[in-house]
């Protein structure tokens, strides 16, 4: 089975904005992200099972705000009490991830193809981010991840680093290209390359 871009028909490769005159490494950069594992865990409030006896590609999940524990190819952010994103390049993680959560005890749920994935990097991601949501992202650290909206849009944010910072935004993928246009937009005064 083929999988559908949720931006296939809105994503331009280019230069967009004020980019004339600056250098290209000072360039905001927006890509779509496509093919990972996006699956929510959810621990039932009546489970007494304890999580930090779990693992998902080696790591552990933590019921701490904000938290992203993190390896190569796999991300758990913290998605609220007792709810995790499992993010991944790794398909196959999810048949591992069936075997280990009980299902009298968890809630598991592929989101793979329910989601649209922007990453969006840069100098001025922060600053783009500012303009559609109330969140004050210079709290925000690297291997944090909120929930919040942007311009009345569900989004989660995933800082992926902040040096420059680069961070990935999901949506449903019914919303995805609002978004797009409201990030891009966002994005025209500081000049973008959309990869």
């Amino acid at each position: 089975m083929n999988s559908i871009s949720a931006l296939a028909n809105i994503h331009l490769t280019g230069q967009f904005g004020d980019y004339e005159g600056k250098n290209e490494n000072d360039l905001l950069k927006i890509s779509e992200i496509k093919n990972l594992l996006i699956v929510q865990i959810v621990q039932y409030k009546n489970s007494t099972v304890p999580i930090d006896r779990i693992d998902i590609d080696g790591l552990k999940l933590k019921d701490e705000p904000l938290h992203v524990t993190n390896n190569d190819d796999t991300r758990l952010l913290w998605n609220g009490p007792k709810n995790w994103f499992v993010v991944s390049t790794k398909k196959d993680l999810f048949k591992n991830i069936l075997e280990n959560f009980n299902e009298s005890d968890f809630a598991v749920t592929d989101l793979s193809h329910s989601r649209a994935v922007i990453q969006i990097e840069g100098q001025e991601v922060k600053e783009v981010l500012k303009k559609g949501c109330p969140f004050n992202f210079n709290s925000l650290k690297k291997n944090n991840s909120i929930n919040s909206t942007y311009n009345g849009i569900a989004f989660t944010v995933d800082l992926l680093d902040d040096n420059p910072d680069k961070a990935r935004l999901f949506a449903l993928r019914s919303f995805g290209e609002s978004l797009y246009h409201s990030i891009t937009d966002a994005s025209l005064e500081f000049g973008f390359r959309s990869l």
